[in-house]
């Protein structure tokens, strides 16, 4: 299995180990506003409202992370390049996983369906209570839940030995 494969299963799993519904890859260029906006989104509101969330962030300007991107986007099914591309799921099962090109405040209700996809009763209903409670007192919610901060991780690329 060739390197970047490898490390293309790690980003889209996330971390090491199985990737289920609550992980999300978000592949981004750090000049891109689109980028900016959804990785506000998921960093501001998702790892809030869905306690198991995991994000992995991959700079697609980062030539460690270029072959990443271009597995990214075959296995999602992408012609062209473009940023940001969001992965929700587990891109080793056949149909666990959703991806998303691009990114607008209209497709916050989507991104939120494809993370319950896999999730228990008991999660989304968590994850509902989360997300009353932060419309009730947004800033007192995220002061309460800091650690969820810890849910995102920059992707950093293992080198290639020679």
């Amino acid at each position: 299995m060739k390197t970047s494969k490898i490390i293309f299963g790690l980003i889209c799993g996330a971390f090491i180990g199985t990737a289920n519904a609550a992980d999300i890859s978000i592949f981004y260029a750090p000049t891109c506003p689109h980028c900016h906006h959804a990785r506000e989104f998921i960093s501001s509101t998702l790892i809030y409202e869905y306690d198991n969330l995991n994000v992995t962030e991959v700079n697609v300007t980062k030539n460690e992370n270029k072959q990443a991107f271009v597995d990214a986007l075959f296995k999602c099914g992408y012609q062209r390049g473009g940023v940001p591309v969001i992965v929700i799921g587990d891109v080793n099962k056949k149909d666990g996983f959703k991806c998303f090109q691009g990114y607008a405040d209209s497709m916050q209700s989507q991104l939120r369906e494809a993370v319950e996809i896999d999730l228990t009763v008991e999660q989304k209903n968590a994850a509902a209570a989360n997300k009353a409670e932060m419309t009730k007192d947004k800033d007192a919610f995220v002061a309460a839940h800091a650690d969820r901060k810890g849910a995102i991780k920059e992707i950093e690329p293992q080198k290639k030995n020679n």
